[in-house]
């Protein structure tokens, strides 16, 4: 019995150092999926970010970790728990400067290790994750590389603010820039199955999500 008590404490013990950071968009209509909605309208962009966000949170759920929901404007109550996610705003005024501020904050509450998602993947899977947190194990920093040259997934074990400056934003640069870096600075990174992001119609289309009527 005493083996049992103590492998639960352990594992409750890594659970609780592992910390998944959710970056999410508030889902109001016209400040979601801008891009698709230049193609299929606000509202129908709005119904396949919903689409999103179910899937980001049913993998999250399904992950051994501590989940911490970031907002892009403010916190709601929604279908985001909050006996299941800590909720937070971003902070930053630029994607980098939000993230970099979001390691910071969960690595001073006590994380070994944070994984960073966002909520543009449709093919995202608690599989994913877990392998991520695994492969920290043995890396210094994990990437989930995405198919348009930047990444949907991104873990550490400490802050590595520099990751995050001189970065272009949403351009295909971005996964060479940040592997570039991390070679500069001696650290060892392991990869996570290549995964596409949803941002045009042609990628909704590519996906297995409701083409909304």
């Amino acid at each position: 019995m005493d083996f049992f008590r103590s492998f639960d404490e352990k594992r409750q013990q890594m659970q609780h150092n592992r910390h998944l950071i959710i970056f999410i968009k508030n889902p109001v209509l016209g400040k979601v999926k801008t891009r698709l909605a230049a193609g299929i309208g606000n509202e129908k962009a709005l119904e396949v970010y919903w689409q999103l966000l179910e899937i980001t949170r049913n993998a999250a759920l399904k992950s051994d970790c501590t989940r911490n929901v970031f907002y892009s404007d403010e916190i709601e109550n929604d279908v985001w728990d909050e006996d299941k996610f800590n909720k937070f705003v971003q902070e930053g005024d630029s994607l980098g400067e939000r993230m970099k501020n979001a390691f910071e904050q969960i690595f001073a509450f006590g994380a070994d290790k944070a994984i960073i998602i966002g909520s543009d993947c449709p093919e995202l899977s608690a599989d994913t994750i877990h392998e991520a947190f695994d492969i920290l194990e043995k890396k210094d920093v994990v990437i989930g590389p995405a198919k348009d040259g930047g990444y949907y997934l991104l873990g550490m074990k400490k802050p590595l603010p520099f990751v995050f400056e001189n970065k272009k934003w949403s351009t295909d640069s971005v996964l060479q820039d940040t592997t570039n870096d991390l070679n500069a600075n001696e650290l060892n990174y392991g990869l996570v199955r290549q995964l596409s992001d949803l941002d045009t119609i042609e990628d909704l289309k590519n996906s297995h999500l409701n083409y909304p009527e």
